[in-house]
């Protein structure tokens, strides 16, 4: 690939993580090195070239249990929320995720109501839960990415690809809140939570190989090593678009210790991405031109990223309370072109950090606590460059924005739990947080073109945020009603890589409040189903509009209803499936800034579509044989604010078939996109042109999964 930078690749991952410090600090260096190439390209004025290395023009089944252990549900331990509690909450279990074999994030998640993963190139996403589809730091900080409770990333330095970093290939269940969490959680848990369960300690060694007609081939391993369980998953993808390869590693690893009273669970995961990207085509309805779908309009773009973090719960029982304790550290960096802005930038971005989150709980089903102190200190940077003049001068070649943040995040939380009645049950919960910024720039203050560099700064931001919830057991199923408020704190990038029309301070605390009513349990012996409505106001939202300006004051209202079921038709047959409609408006009016384009209260919020789905139908004919037809719809959506540009939404077919060659060996077969649909995985509008990043075309998986029992 023809770049300022070769790709990088991390091939190392740690075994222990006294080991993460010294190569979180070799790789900063060699990023440093790489980064450097691109500030002495910025000198090259006359002739301009693309970037090359070297600066010149481009011409073109389960282990015995230990007697007297419990073997408990991992979304009992991990999870935020039991099915007895109020509030909406999707599973996906390991037969799914195994079933799936999703090679990305959308595969699996967009199979839980109210959730639309967006793929762009490569690994790289957006997510919606209750929401549109969100970018910037709105995408960054409205959904808390978990893994095994823990937040994979601190609060002010979220990623809009962070489904990139948790080891959910090989998870066993995957935890997804819809609606505010941060009554519990804190920052980041406005729209919604994704926690990915790491494989139980005692379940069976298992083993996965695949490998597709568009040339990915992936294998993942769990097994026991002596106490403990390590897996790893490994994806080559060659890319079904021009100069689109990536390479994929994750690597995690758990054990439970005891020691006095205390029980020990300590976990590590890490990943590493190094993938070539694919731009968006533009132009009306270009994903329906087959060459254009599979061009790259931006064969110089990358990304490379890696991550690690250490974790452990530690929990220990007395007579009638019971103390959790987790510390955690981790650490990331990414650095990567911006092939979706018109300047083409390069930005380089890391943090590392950790801290403790601790709970007690008391009590009994008549009336119970939970209190909580969490802590979360971080020190993170972004760097910024165009290596290439613009046509616009608003974009100024050189370097845009370099600078370090240290932040402070404290909070304190407590839930009550109280039985009034016989099946009757009220919750209700307080979390107030308090987040600390330290701002220090590298680069003279001041505006260039579009770009707006602050003076060294603090700032700081208080977050309280209540819910109460009632839940009444019906015998088979349940009724809820839940209020909740979700705050977030500004991302550090929403702070600190200012715009010219923007005035240092003007952010503030983005708060969305919701409440819904809901349904879940059983209908008579074969039918299961999960129903729910709701309504939520969001204040002093902060997004990029399609004229590429920040708003730092809008405000929306959602309302919507899903609803999921699982229906045995027969012994052999079974439909399941979600529904999601939504209605999501701004609120605000917004005057002409560029000319271009104007918000008006009522107007739909723009990468909304009002309708969601996926119904999959299962036949097995014999216990060795499975087929399943699935579809996944996307309704029509707007694609810019003035809602002037819509996409009209698309229904992909998929199939499987699964033959069990002995009780530990399977065989299966996935075909995706059956019907060979020519769509858009995201439909968007920006700088006055129609974009797309194209969906894939039919393809086939071939797979081997064996269980070692």
């Amino acid at each position: 690939m023809a770049a300022c930078l070769s790709q990088l690749h991390f091939r190392c991952f740690a075994c222990a993580f006294v080991v993460l410090a010294g190569a979180a600090h070799a790789q900063t260096a060699e990023d440093d090195a790489t980064y450097e190439e691109y500030e002495q390209c910025v000198q090259i004025v006359n002739p301009p070239c693309a970037c090359t290395g070297t600066c010149e023009p481009i011409t073109e089944v389960s282990d015995p249990i230990e007697a007297g252990a419990l073997r408990i549900d991992p979304v009992y331990v991990w999870g935020d929320r039991s099915r007895d509690d109020p509030g909406s909450i999707a599973n996906l279990d390991d037969g799914q995720i195994a079933n799936t074999n999703a090679d990305r994030p959308a595969d699996i998640l967009n199979k839980a109501p109210g959730v639309n993963i967006q793929m762009n190139s490569g690994q790289e996403h957006l997510i919606s839960i209750r929401s549109p589809v969100l970018t910037g730091g709105a995408g960054q900080g409205s959904f808390l990415i978990l893994e095994n409770g823990v937040p994979t990333r601190s609060p002010a330095f979220g990623n809009v690809n962070a489904l990139i970093e948790p080891h959910l290939e090989i998870a066993d269940a995957i935890e997804i809140v819809r609606g505010p969490g941060s009554a519990r959680y804190g920052s980041n848990a406005v729209h919604g939570l994704i926690n990915i369960i790491l494989p139980d300690l005692y379940g069976g060694d298992r083993l996965s190989l695949a490998y597709g007609s568009l040339g990915k081939a992936r294998g993942d391993l769990s097994m026991r090593l002596g106490d403990w369980r390590v897996s790893a998953s490994i994806q080559d993808d060659a890319g079904w678009r021009d100069f689109t390869g990536s390479d994929q590693q994750k690597l995690s690893a758990q054990t439970q210790v005891d020691l006095g009273e205390w029980t020990l669970q300590p976990w590590f995961s890490a990943s590493n991405l190094a993938q070539e990207t694919a731009g968006f085509i533009e132009g009306p309805h270009a994903y329906e031109n087959e060459a254009l779908a599979k061009s790259n309009p931006n064969p110089e773009a990358f990304r490379d990223a890696w991550s690690a973090r250490l974790a452990m719960r530690a929990t220990r029982n007395f007579t009638d309370r019971t103390l959790i304790v987790t510390p955690f550290v981790r650490t990331q960096a990414m650095i990567f072109s911006q092939h979706f802005l018109p300047y083409g930038g390069v930005e380089k971005n890391g943090h590392t950090g950790g801290g403790v989150m601790t709970e007690l709980q008391l009590g009994d089903e008549a009336l119970s606590w939970r209190l909580g102190a969490d802590a979360d200190i971080a020190s993170g940077y972004l760097k910024e460059i165009q290596p290439l003049p613009n046509a616009n001068p608003a974009f100024v070649r050189g370097q845009h924005y370099d600078y370090s943040v240290d932040t402070q995040t404290f909070a304190l939380w407590g839930e009550v739990s109280i039985a009034p009645a016989d099946r009757l049950k009220l919750v209700a919960g307080l979390r107030a947080e308090a987040h600390e910024y330290d701002y220090d720039t590298r680069l003279a203050p001041g505006i260039r073109g579009r770009f707006n560099v602050p003076a060294d700064r603090s700032d700081s931001f208080d977050l309280l945020t209540p819910k109460l919830g009632a839940i009444w057991d019906l015998g088979e199923g349940a009724l809820y009603a839940n209020y909740a408020r979700g705050e977030r704190a500004p991302q550090v990038s929403d702070l600190y890589r200012l715009q010219n029309l923007q005035v240092p301070g003007q952010i503030k605390t983005e708060t969305l409040d919701s409440v819904e009513l809901g349904y879940r349990g059983a209908m008579g012996e074969a039918l299961e189903i999960d129903a729910a409505i709701y309504a939520m106001d969001k204040e002093n939202f902060f997004f990029r509009d399609s004229d590429g300006l920040n708003v730092p004051n809008g405000s929306t209202r959602h309302v919507g209803a899903e609803f999921a079921g699982n229906w045995d038709i027969t012994d052999q047959l079974t439909l399941s499936g979600n529904l999601a409609w939504s209605d999501q408006t701004y609120t605000f009016n917004r005057p002409v800034r560029a000319g271009a384009e104007v918000i008006r209260d009522g107007a739909q919020i723009d990468t909304a579509p009002e309708w969601l789905a996926d119904l999959a139908l299962v036949w097995s004919p014999t216990d060795a044989l499975a087929f399943e037809l699935s579809a996944e719809h996307v309704g029509e959506y707007f694609t810019n604010p003035a809602n002037t540009a819509t996409y009209p939404g698309h229904t992909v077919w998929n199939a499987r078939a699964a033959w069990a060659i002995s009780e530990t060996n399977e065989l299966y077969l996935i075909i995706r996109n059956l019907t060979d649909e020519a769509y858009a995985d995201r439909a968007d509008f920006a700088f006055g042109q129609d974009r797309y990043f194209p969906g894939e075309p039919l393809n086939a998986t071939i797979g081997f999964r064996k269980r070692f029992d």
